[in-house]
């Protein structure tokens, strides 16, 4: 029990920050490249993504392919993306319900038809 709680210790502060929470977030969806990644992340520089990229990689977070130049990475089935999933239900899928409301709120109303019968 003392490793397991160990390892869950390490993940956790491995996942501690806001910028590798946002990095695997974004993995959800499927495997993105370095690029894509810093075009949904442009605040930070290269130099800093590829750093936490880095530590991901270590530490056994995320999974990566390389294609020509491209180095792609993904979230792989485990733990982190467990965490991952359910983190993004309960903070950030409020955030997209929300945005959709106010879309939807937004737009005007479609015509109403009068029926004739």
């Amino acid at each position: 029990m003392q490793s397991r709680a160990e390892e869950a210790s390490q993940l956790l502060k491995t996942l501690g920050n806001a910028q590798r929470l946002r990095m695997l977030c974004l993995l959800l969806d499927g495997e993105m490249s370095v690029g894509q990644i810093n075009e949904q992340l442009p605040e930070l520089s290269q130099s800093a993504l590829s750093q936490h990229l880095a530590r991901l990689r270590d530490e056994g977070l995320v999974s990566t392919r390389r294609e020509a130049q491209t180095v792609w990475y993904a979230l792989p089935p485990g733990p982190a993306h467990a965490i991952i999933a359910t983190l993004y239900g309960i903070y950030c899928a409020v955030d997209a319900d929300s945005r959709g409301a106010r879309r939807r709120r937004t737009q005007p109303a479609p015509a109403r038809t009068r029926r004739t019968s």
